[in-house]
């Protein structure tokens, strides 16, 4: 389900939308579980904004495009 309202923001007003984990979860084409596993391992950057022993979660869109230019495996790891 996208965001109509947010494909007609220029890009740079795209990078400033704060997204659920369920909207987030859905740019990445992922499952919100496998997100939420992705904070935890430190792989994506996601923002507690309350909760103690159930948080809230959001995250920046440029956070996320951040993470998917990033290579998946860092050049040391691959093999020859």
């Amino acid at each position: 389900m996208t965001n109509g309202w947010l494909e007609m923001k220029s890009k740079d007003q795209q990078d400033l939308v704060w997204l659920t984990a369920d909207e987030a979860a859905e740019y990445l084409k992922v499952k919100t579980r496998t997100l939420l596993l992705w904070v935890r391992q430190g792989k994506i950057k996601g923002h507690i904004l309350s909760g103690s022993v159930r948080h809230v979660w959001r995250f920046r869109r440029a956070d996320l495009d951040a993470t998917l230019e990033s290579p998946s495996v860092r050049p040391e790891e691959r093999m020859v």
